[in-house]
């Protein structure tokens, strides 16, 4: 073996080593959380002492914590389908056809996804106090719609370009209107990506924290700021039940969409 063939295999153990070491620190905190949360004991740290679900079943009797997560709930269903069917509006526009400012439209769809949360938390919340506009849980759900918009375009906008248009042309050849040829063609064949959009827009507004924080009502909370104030009072071990909690909603939703999404992909060829 030649020495530069050993210096390879070197470098490769050592990109290799020091990606282990990046995803355990990346992962490592996740996992101190969830093993946390079955620690029997009122402290939350190690040793642990035992294992048990009274967290849990604590965090089910916690008032606060079950109002914020169904103002949570709502804002990011009403967020996901507002998202979706705007859109698939958009998308369809933005691909099928061609409008004087067409760059200008795509442009501001998908400037929010660019511009960092707290700028656009601040901006936000100086033009409502400018309007002299107060805090209302439906300019909340707003703010949720503007930030989460854009991810739900460039998926369906992805997706609906791998669509070709002899389909939809063919079925209109046929006697078909654009209504009947977009529900029985084009409808079916974004469905994947209409369902992973919609799980995605709703993982991330059910786990926005910056921006809420500025644009919700006064004694309103959401599960994220929920968490952060009771982070101000104490570390209790509810606290790694309901971030246990929020792991699996913000982490599983998007594995499902991912799943579904081949699924329903496989399903329509």
């Amino acid at each position: 073996m030649t020495g530069a063939a050993v210096d390879k295999g070197l470098g490769w153990r050592a990109v290799q080593a020091f990606t282990v070491l990046v995803y355990i620190f990346m992962f490592a905190p996740i996992l101190v959380v969830v093993v946390l949360s079955f620690n029997d004991s009122q402290f939350g740290g190690f040793p642990m002492t035992g294992l048990s679900f009274r967290w849990y079943h604590k965090l089910m009797d916690n008032e606060p914590v079950l109002r914020a997560f169904q103002t949570s709930l709502w804002v990011a269903l009403v967020t996901a389908v507002v998202c979706s069917v705007l859109g698939i509006l958009g998308a369809l526009a933005l691909v099928r056809y061609d409008f004087p400012g067409k760059e200008w439209v795509n442009t501001i769809l998908v400037a929010p996804a660019l511009v960092p949360e707290t700028v656009l938390g601040v901006g936000l919340l100086l033009l409502m106090r400018w309007a002299e506009q107060p805090r209302t849980l439906w300019l909340l759900v707003l703010g949720h719609i503007m930030l989460a918009l854009p991810y739900v375009v460039l998926v369906v906008q992805a997706r609906l370009i791998g669509i070709k248009r002899i389909y939809e042309e063919a079925a209109m050849s046929l006697g078909a209107n654009r209504f009947h040829t977009f529900r029985e063609i084009t409808l079916p064949l974004l469905m994947p990506a209409i369902v992973a959009s919609l799980l995605l827009v709703f993982t991330i507004s059910f786990d926005n924290i910056t921006a809420s924080m500025f644009w919700r009502p006064s004694g309103v909370e959401t599960m994220p700021t929920q968490i952060l104030s009771m982070l101000k009072v104490s570390i209790s071990p509810e606290i790694n039940a309901l971030g246990t909690l929020m792991i699996v909603v913000t982490v599983g939703l998007p594995l499902l969409g991912g799943w579904l999404a081949r699924y329903l992909a496989r399903s329509v060829r």
